[in-house]
Formats: C-alpha cells, sequence, structure tokens
C-alpha cells in the first residue's frame, strides 16, 4: 500500500489498484499550498465527519474526478442537495464489500456540523481492509474505549490518528490508542495545521519511541510506501 499526505488530516492510500482519498481539506489550508486538487486521482473519497477542515475539497474533487464518496448519511443528504449523487452512505457499526476493499465504521468520539449549520451527523473512523492488508484511521476523536474491539475486526498493517491534542487525541493518547488497537505502526495526522494543534515533534518521536511503536510524521506532499 501507498500513503500519500495532503496536509492536516488529507491523505491519499492506494491499495489493491483503488485510490483512496480521505477527509479533503487542502486549499485553505496555507501548509498545503503547493498541492494542487486538479492533479489528484481518486477512486473513492472518504470523508470522516462534517467538519469544514475534513471536507472544505469534497464537492470539488468529487467533481474533478467522479470518485464515489462514503459518508455518514447526514453528510449524503448534505451532498445529494449539491447535486453530488455517487455517493455511499453508511453508519456506525457498519460494513460494505466495495469489491476492492471492505469498509467498517467504527465510532470517534468527536462532534460533527456542516459549515452551513447543518447536522453532520455521528463522526466515524475507518476499517479499510483489502488483499494487501489492513489500515484504521480514527478520524478526529478523543481516545476511547471502543478502540479495544479493533483488533477483532482486523490485524492492522498500520493506523493513522489525530496527535494534535486540542481538539482530539494528542500524541500521549494516541500512544495509548496504538496499544488498544494492537498495532505497532502509526501515522500522525491532524497536528501542526493551525496554532491550537501545534506539537513538539521531538516529544512526540520520543514518547512513542519509549514504547517500542513506531511514529511517523509525514511531510505535506510525501508518499509513503506501507
Amino acid at each position: 500500500m501507498k500513503f500519500t499526505y495532503f496536509g492536516h488530516s488529507c491523505f491519499l492510500i492506494e491499495t489493491n489498484g483503488k485510490k483512496l482519498l480521505f477527509d479533503p481539506f487542502i486549499t485553505p489550508n496555507e501548509l498545503a499550498k503547493n498541492i494542487d486538487i486538479n492533479k489528484i486521482e481518486a477512486d473513492y473519497i472518504l470523508v470522516s465527519h462534517g467538519h469544514e477542515d475534513h471536507i472544505a475539497n469534497c464537492v470539488a474533487i468529487a467533481d474533478l474526478t467522479g470518485a464515489k464518496i462514503i459518508c455518514s448519511w447526514e453528510i449524503h443528504v448534505w451532498l445529494g442537495d449539491q447535486d453530488i449523487t455517487n455517493v455511499h452512505p453508511m453508519n456506525i457499526g457498519g460494513k460494505w464489500d466495495f469489491g476492492d476493499f471492505t469498509v467498517k465504521c467504527t465510532v470517534a468520539q468527536h462532534s460533527s456540523g456542516l459549515s452551513d449549520g447543518q447536522y453532520g451527523g455521528n463522526p466515524m473512523g475507518f476499517i479499510i481492509t483489502s488483499s494487501e492488508g489492513s489500515f484504521y484511521y480514527s478520524g478526529d476523536t478523543a481516545l476511547t474505549l471502543d478502540m479495544q474491539l479493533i483488533p477483532r475486526w482486523a490485524k492492522l498493517n498500520f493506523a493513522i490518528l489525530p496527535i494534535g491534542d486540542n481538539f482530539t487525541m494528542g500524541y500521549e493518547d494516541a500512544l495509548d490508542a496504538a496499544k488498544m488497537v494492537d498495532c505497532g505502526n502509526i501515522i500522525g495526522v491532524h497536528f501542526d495545521t493551525f496554532g491550537f494543534i501545534k506539537i513538539n515533534h521531538k516529544k512526540a518521536f520520543e514518547t512513542f519511541d519509549e514504547a517500542g511503536i513506531k511514529l511517523t510524521l509525514p511531510k505535506i506532499g510525501e508518499t509513503i510506501t506501507i
């Protein structure tokens, strides 16, 4: 699998020949100013919740690529109001086989409101499984004991967790999350974009190193083979 980082919590995973784009927030992010959304290729777009910093470029990229969007029922309705119809709605606990991969939706302890004030449904995380392996993206979340269920559903090759604190887990709680989901390979997201979520990289790495768990803090535009 390949992981490409577009900043904040936006990334693309290539697995089993499909390109899955998560939480597209690029053009409003000053740190991602060198990313051209017109050049992004995606077969699917997965949206964890309705906050602007996870959905800002969803409609534009869906129009450009024709990608199918996977999201909550409420975001599905909101997208329909904007004439986006290639959508597969899901909800927490649900699982669906898309042919080249499966998606299982997991609990995320957060909030979810759309930019026009509409309710965005319950925030979610995703477990993605294909013939190449499995990974977990928690979405924006606090540390929650529900994460202990993840190893029942998948043996993870890696997990993608927010580490910026203030709005989500910080790196200390993300370390506990890594232990709960039984994964020794963590990619950190949702950090440094704004003043509220700037982190001490050195301390984050030290915290994970002491526990024997690998932490990767990707650079914007970087592609990692996993």
